[in-house]
């Protein structure tokens, strides 16, 4: 990283002698952090040329005290070359101590230690406070990290010092060239790397946030859901294979359930529960956030679940549903895609998506209701779906019509 270096020397009127010299100091600055020390040498202020920043005059001494005050000047800008050519830490602070043969006060902490000792806690929380996919994605952005600090500075680690806004412009232009990465991806690893910042600012080992000018912005993404037509071609739709059968039963279970994957793979027939209605409802806390889900069963989603009452394997696991793996249930959603003639790319959360637009909100749920059953943190993440529906506004305008009509 480049660092902006500014030598001063300046006259401090306010040490005068009594013999009437004062001492020159040294001022130091680099992208903004200053030191200032003394040279060591002393002038009469009648002597001293401010703007030259030298002592005026031709005479031997003053031939003298000028080349000190050189060889002075041209032992930091080596000094500074140096910490560049060694990829250190250049500060005021640490070039002044280099200078005088100091060691640096600041304790130097390094970038890599710090993020793998983040993602050795994450790794012993799992299960209490973190799920697997978090631990693998900070694992995924150390990696990231580790091959950028070798792309751009060519190191293996760096002092988090060293670590400013170019760092995080440079780090984005990594994703988005070298690993090609679109704009949302990118903006999410360099947030997981904004946690490792958070964590040296809040430990003071850092003095200024790197990423206080950083502002990136995501692009909207339309999640894919199924229209009604859509959803109707997938219900009727009956195969020979018993386990495409299977597969479409669980998917149309969180069609009308909301239920991500980990969810119902996870759910227990002692989760089913009377709701305040008299009715079955489902009592549960999501698995990515333990955020709880209460959500009232619609009749198609309770018949699929008396369809398999008894299955061994809901027997032998002590689940409601006989989920496979995701893996496999995605292979085969896009199996059932091609026998509907549906041509959108269809996976497992395209259930969840499903749920909240064309089954809730489509139909007049409040969004306050569907919020509360897909078990989201923030009201505003469930608006992003409304935003996507055509059909509830035509409705809606419809229905305005209809009063101005009056």
């Amino acid at each position: 990283m480049i660092r902006t270096l500014c030598i001063n020397f300046t006259l401090k009127k306010t040490k005068i002698l009594a013999n009437g010299t004062a001492p020159i100091y040294l001022r130091i600055t680099i992208n903004g952090g200053r030191v200032e020390f003394t040279t060591k040498r002393y002038i009469l202020p009648s002597r001293w040329n401010a703007q030259m920043q030298k002592m005026t005059g031709t005479t031997e001494e003053a031939r003298i005290f000028n080349t000190y005050l050189k060889t002075l000047e041209q032992q930091i800008f080596e000094t500074h070359r140096q910490m560049m050519e060694s990829k250190i830490n250049i500060s005021a602070e640490a070039v002044k101590n280099r200078l005088l043969g100091k060691s640096e006060a600041v304790q130097s902490r390094m970038l890599v230690p710090i993020f793998k000792e983040h993602n050795r806690r994450v790794a012993a929380l799992i299960g209490k406070e973190y799920a697997a996919g978090t631990l693998e994605r900070y694992v995924t952005s150390l990696k990231h990290t580790v091959e950028f600090l070798k792309w751009q500075y060519k190191v293996l680690d760096i002092d988090i010092r060293e670590i400013d806004h170019e760092f995080i412009t440079s780090y984005e232009f990594y994703f988005r060239s070298e690993k090609n990465c679109c704009n949302n991806t990118a903006i999410k690893y360099l947030k997981n790397f904004k946690k490792i910042i958070r964590i040296c600012l809040s430990n003071g080992w850092l003095d200024k946030d790197p990423f206080a000018a950083f502002k990136p912005k995501l692009n909207e993404v339309i999640p894919a859901y199924l229209t009604k037509e859509e959803l109707e071609s997938i219900s009727a739709k009956q195969c020979t294979m018993e386990r495409i059968n299977q597969v479409r039963d669980i998917f149309l279970f969180s069609c009308y359930t909301g239920l991500a994957y980990a969810d119902v793979k996870k759910l227990k027939r002692s989760e089913i529960s009377i709701g305040i209605d008299g009715q079955q409802w489902i009592f549960t806390n999501r698995k990515k956030t333990d955020v709880a889900s209460r959500i009232p069963l619609l009749p198609i989603a309770m018949s699929i679940i008396n369809r398999y009452d008894g299955h061994p394997q809901c027997e032998n696991e002590s689940r409601l549903l006989p989920v496979l793996s995701n893996q496999k249930m995605n292979a085969y959603l896009k199996e059932i895609a091609d026998l509907c003639g549906i041509s959108k790319l269809l996976t497992y959360h395209t259930a969840r998506h499903t749920f909240a637009t064309t089954v809730t909100l489509s139909n007049g749920v409040p969004i306050e209701s569907v919020s509360k059953m897909l078990g989201h943190k923030n009201i505003k993440t469930t608006q992003h779906y409304a935003k996507i529906l055509d059909s509830k506004v035509s409705k809606d305008m419809e229905a305005l019509r209809q009063k101005m009509l009056f």
